[in-house]
């Protein structure tokens, strides 16, 4: 009951943080609103093409294909709403190479293929189907379409909301403020990028050596990576992906002045759902690993550094 539990803390807070910091701030207007139409639609057929694909195939990877992808979609649809002013073309080139790059990553883990509904599959998804919770196929149906396309799809348009905010405010000039934001996203695109290229790097030695049919030997025995990034933060890479879209809301203060407004639901909403897939994530490593029980004292979740020694 643990994953419906966590499923229904995600709906309640998809709920409420809108609603909340919906007061704070100057509401949307009408040019604003129209933008936020156009990107209601194109999530609506996300959600739609996600869930009919997921369920025709069985592969429910459908929203992670797009992760990386619409967001680059939405930013560029905002900034041709507000003309292309500086700080939105700013906004949706930085989600730009964001986006190239988390997908580039992806693909090469096999998520998209020729045949468009096919590609590798969260290992976490597989997993959750055996679970006791899902043994009957329509309680898989409706989680599917309720939270893995539904929920999902609506944080990724969420959490792109700063470009409202900086089209509602069009007129405002560049500042310092955008340019810390600015750096503050690449370093942190880079950061992941680097953590990615760590993971990469060690399960492909790791998988090669067992494919041979060979011992593994030293860190990779260990079954997981505890070196590099991975030393200081249990997921460096999820870490670097809240702090990008943390960043990504500096730019909605640069364009208001308020350092508290409506679009910081989708980065709340986001430092959230890591929560739950972290959670899960480690509760199937912890289950695989014998190490990994240890390894999870030593060294934070996140944030990387607090490190605990012997």
């Amino acid at each position: 009951m643990k994953i419906v539990t966590t499923a229904i803390l995600l709906a309640i807070t998809l709920l409420l943080v809108p609603v909340f910091t919906y007061f704070f701030g100057t509401a949307p207007g009408p040019a604003e609103w129209k933008a936020i139409h156009e990107l209601i639609w194109i999530v609506a057929i996300a959600v739609a093409y996600s869930f009919i694909v997921g369920e025709l195939t069985g592969n429910n990877s459908q929203v992670d294909k797009l992760w990386s992808i619409i967001p680059i979609v939405y930013t560029w649809v905002v900034a041709d709403a507000g003309h292309y002013a500086p700080r939105l073309v700013l906004m949706s080139v930085l989600v730009s190479l964001w986006g190239i790059r988390l997908t580039t990553n992806f693909a090469m883990k096999g998520a998209y293929q020729r045949r468009f509904w096919a590609g590798e599959e969260d290992y976490r998804w597989q997993v959750l189907r055996q679970r006791p919770e899902f043994s009957s196929r329509w309680k898989w149906t409706l989680f599917n379409l309720f939270f893995i396309c539904g929920y999902q799809n609506i944080i990724i348009v969420l959490f792109v909301l700063p470009t409202i905010m900086a089209l509602q405010n069009n007129t405002v000039p560049l500042g310092i403020f955008d340019y810390v934001a600015a750096a503050l996203m690449l370093f942190f695109i880079l950061f992941e990028m680097i953590a990615d290229i760590q993971q990469w790097n060690f399960q492909s030695l790791k998988w090669a050596a067992i494919k041979k049919r060979e011992e593994p030997k030293g860190d990779y025995k260990k079954g997981f990576l505890d070196k590099g990034l991975w030393a200081l933060s249990r997921h460096p890479n999820y870490f670097a992906e809240q702090a990008i879209w943390i960043s990504f809301y500096l730019f909605s203060i640069a364009a208001c002045g308020q350092w508290f407004n409506w679009s910081i639901a989708g980065c709340l909403l986001l430092v959230v759902l890591f929560q739950g897939s972290s959670s899960f994530s480690e509760e199937i490593s912890k289950g695989k690993y014998p190490a990994y029980a240890e390894y999870q004292k030593k060294v934070p979740r996140f944030l990387p550094f607090g490190r605990k020694l012997k």
